[in-house]
């Protein structure tokens, strides 16, 4: 049986310039955990073009849903941005990723640290009822250079809350926390420089972070998860993976270099 599947494309939603959705179906036989990747990908010239993308949709959806940049001459992405309702896309039945909660000791608090489009596997984790069980408190912070690249902020702030067999624990637990870095926002700053000044941690009114009750976990860009690795480290915390749990964990996969 071939691990390539071929999904029809359901819809789009184009957020910027530089930014889309793509909601596909969903084959029965397609399993991941909330936070894990699959290759998807179109076909070009006979032959199958992929790259990685996390899942945005929880496990037990029916579709699949995919947030993407879009790259002018990107080999995939500026064949995938034009897709439309009815088309084809294909996508590998193998799915994998360190982004899933098995991968952290148990904590207090759990951070989600993103990126531009690093936010998608932590959307799927947010709408996996497991996560809120396991941690008193979660904080999403999402860093963006534009407001308009803050995608999915209504969801987030609007349709979670009002999940009917979640939202009352996203109510007491989630804290939604979007920052930009060149423009003027409520928020303002590199994710990182918001951790090592303490910023976060007063708006946030938390302690700062502590390997004894917080755990981390980070997608977006490399320069961004090195650095934040690196100060991780720094402070004691070690890094899990899915050979055995740790105190953050972090996602090299992208969907376009």
């Amino acid at each position: 049986m071939s691990n390539i599947l071929e999904e029809t494309v359901l819809g789009t939603h184009h957020w910027t310039d530089k930014l889309f959705t793509l909601k596909v179906t969903r084959n029965p036989g397609f399993r991941f955990e909330s936070g894990q990747f699959a290759m998807i990908g179109l076909e070009v010239n006979g032959k199958p073009l992929m790259r990685a993308y996390s899942m945005v949709n929880a496990s037990y959806e029916d579709h699949l849903e995919f947030l993407s940049i879009k790259v002018p001459n990107g080999p995939l992405t500026s064949r995938l941005q034009h897709v439309r309702p009815g088309d084809k896309i294909l996508v590998n039945r193998k799915t994998t990723g360190t982004l899933i909660a098995d991968n952290l000791l148990p904590g207090k608090r759990l951070y989600l640290l993103s990126t531009g489009t690093g936010l998608a596997p932590f959307l799927s984790i947010l709408k996996d009822p497991v996560i809120y069980e396991r941690f008193d408190r979660i904080v999403l912070v999402h860093g963006c250079r534009h407001v308009a690249d803050l995608v999915y902020e209504d969801f987030i702030r609007q349709e979670l809350p009002q999940n009917e067999f979640f939202g009352d624990f996203v109510q007491e637990k989630l804290t939604y926390y979007p920052t930009v870095t060149r423009e003027a926002f409520t928020n303002q700053g590199r994710i990182t420089s918001l951790i090592q000044t303490g910023k976060l941690f007063e708006d946030l009114g938390v302690p700062a972070l502590d390997r004894a009750e917080d755990r981390v976990m980070i997608c977006g860009g490399p320069e961004m998860m090195t650095e934040l690795s690196d100060y991780l480290s720094g402070i004691g915390f070690e890094q899990g993976s899915n050979a055995g749990p740790g105190h953050f964990v972090i996602e090299k996969a992208f969907a376009e270099k």
